[in-house]
């Protein structure tokens, strides 16, 4: 006799499968305080030895997802980079506040269950949570028939992480003269895919594998670029050097998330000149028509975390970050805000 669930399009044996397909893979992510394994009702991890010589453990927690680049991995058919953007995405938002990152649960919905694509997208989550040095402990696998268009999904993550909360970053210390360092984005990351998309798609009628002489690459493959993910440089940087303030230049740009972490009477002077923005964002300004302030606003423009430092110590900071193999800058400072004065303050 026909299963009636499975008749109305829910498969109860392949999502049982599916713990078996991805156990190998998602173990790989274990480090020591995982103490469950996946396919449990939830996931435990232990902070007996986390927790040792920290004063005051705080958890810090966020939740993301990857948003309209789903519809890039869509169009290309490949699923195995949107997982590291989906850890690269909690794990940015939780670093700035000194945190390092315990552990990740994930949530995929589709209509229909595709193992493969499921191996796939967990596949580049365990990657991204080896790059972050999180565990993955658990998730959920959501088969939703005719609520998704075929071939689509979902994608949210949650990360927990840890710090003693004299190490936390609020940036309440920062103070005028403190200097601006930009560490380099690996591209878009995941903001702004919705104007991405009528631009290139929806106006100029572009193709996902049209070659782009500016890119290097076809278009497909520049905007499915993998979120840089900085956890390591952080912890690195924080073991010598102050840091009064991180920024993860996300979605609202430099406009909106560098005043997240301001004093009300500080505000921050950036140098446009002092960096120059990956080839994908000048196409977007150019095809598009979009204003420099819409840009800033918008877009990383080649710029994913803000660190705010000491004057003595930036270059330093930077000759650190370049010999970690990634690229740095000094790209403004810190000045008094005065009544009226918007937080951030753009200079050529």
């Amino acid at each position: 006799m026909m299963e009636r669930y499975k008749e109305a399009g829910v498969d109860i044996d392949k999502a049982k499968s599916l713990v078996d397909l991805i156990r190998p893979i998602v173990n790989r992510t274990f480090k020591p305080g995982v103490i469950t394994d996946i396919g449990g009702f939830s996931g435990l991890f232990s902070l007996r030895n986390i927790i040792q010589g920290m004063e005051e453990p705080v958890l810090v927690s966020s939740t993301d997802g990857v948003g309209t680049k789903l519809k890039i991995a869509f169009m290309m058919d490949k699923h195995d980079s949107v997982g590291i953007d989906l850890v690269a995405m909690c794990v940015n938002d939780i670093i700035v506040q000194g945190a390092t990152p315990l552990f990740m649960l994930d949530y995929i919905a589709m209509g229909k269950l595709d193992l493969d694509k499921v191996k796939e997208i967990i596949s580049g989550i365990c990657r991204g949570c080896q790059i972050a040095g999180c565990s993955l402990i658990g998730g959920e696998t959501a088969e939703m028939p005719s609520f998704y268009k075929e071939g689509e999904y979902d994608l949210v993550g949650f990360v927990v992480g840890i710090v003693d909360n004299k190490e936390i970053l609020d940036g309440s210390e920062i103070s005028f003269g403190n200097q601006l360092i930009g560490i380099r984005s690996s591209g878009l990351h995941s903001n702004g895919y919705s104007l991405v998309r009528k631009i290139f798609f929806e106006e100029k009628k572009m193709k996902i594998d049209e070659y782009i002489p500016e890119l290097g690459r076809t278009l497909g493959e520049e905007l499915l670029e993998p979120t840089k993910i900085y956890v390591k440089i952080i912890e690195n940087l924080k073991k010598e050097f102050k840091i009064y303030g991180i920024a993860h230049i996300t979605g609202g740009g430099f406009t909106e998330n560098i005043p997240r972490i301001l004093p009300k009477r500080c505000k921050a002077v950036i140098d446009k000149s002092s960096w120059e923005p990956h080839p994908i964002f000048e196409l977007i300004k150019k095809l598009g028509n979009v204003s420099e302030t819409e840009m800033m606003r918008v877009f990383n423009n080649g710029i994913g975390m803000v660190l705010v430092v000491n004057r003595d110590d930036t270059e330093e900071i930077i000759e650190r970050i370049k010999g970690m193999g990634e690229e740095a800058y000094h790209i403004g400072w810190i000045e008094e805000r005065k009544d009226g004065e918007e937080a951030v303050q753009f200079k050529s």
